[in-house]
């Protein structure tokens, strides 16, 4: 029987909170949002650990690194209150973003799920059970490429906490079992070129939880 720990085969879908730590958004010229907000991304686009990310041609990609929450259960309308009953635990991710491909959509008024949704632009960590992590406003994140730190932060800078997260999606759609919740990312974001790899941590009380791999490569070409 499946269960939320193999969200990424049974899981449906993937809800990308946007700007939730303040010092990211003004990194971006980006205003500082009042209320969360989300968008989509296919679960065909997971990679995991040793797997390369694939850079598509004429794409600046630029790393995002998030704490990854798994939904435990199927619920609509959740109250922050009740959030942690539906957390089955967590997980170490990455939201990759073409972003010039991203502008020039934003410049036009178009969606631009297809600078989130290329395939390998979401690696992701194996399931953390939620036992593991008590307080999951205190989880130590890090990035680094070929060795060199470019994101390190902690969940409590988020400026929405995953109770809120929860309550807000689950009043526009239904969670399920498996949907991965990416929270946000710190300050640090930047380009990922072809030919560096990137490692990411995630850390609790001095712990380690999760440490991840990731070759940068071309995209191949058909």
């Amino acid at each position: 029987m499946a269960t939320a720990s193999d969200f990424r085969r049974t899981g449906r879908k993937i809800i990308a909170i946007g700007r939730n730590y303040s010092e990211h958004a003004k990194e971006l010229g980006n205003a500082v949002p009042t209320a969360p907000f989300f968008f989509l991304k296919p679960t065909s686009s997971y990679i995991t650990d040793g797997q390369s990310i694939e850079v598509p041609l004429g794409a600046e990609v630029h790393h995002e690194l998030e704490l990854a929450v798994i939904i435990g259960k199927e619920g609509r309308d959740i109250a922050a209150k009740d959030a942690d009953d539906y957390i089955a635990g967590y997980a170490l991710a990455l939201d990759m973003t073409a972003r010039n491909f991203q502008e020039q959509a934003k410049k036009k008024g178009m969606p631009w799920s297809a600078s989130k949704g290329y395939d390998t632009f979401t690696p992701i960590g194996d399931f953390i059970p939620r036992e593991l992590i008590s307080d999951y406003n205190n989880v130590d994140l890090l990035l680094q490429i070929d060795g060199v730190t470019k994101q390190q932060g902690n969940t409590r800078d988020m400026i929405f906490g995953i109770p809120t997260l929860i309550e807000n999606v689950s009043s526009i759609m239904r969670l399920e079992e498996g949907d991965v919740i990416l929270t946000g990312t710190p300050k640090g974001v930047g380009p990922a070129l072809p030919g560096e790899t990137i490692t990411c941590e995630l850390a609790f009380e001095g712990k380690l939880l999760s440490q991840l791999r990731f070759p940068v490569i071309h995209r191949p070409r058909p």
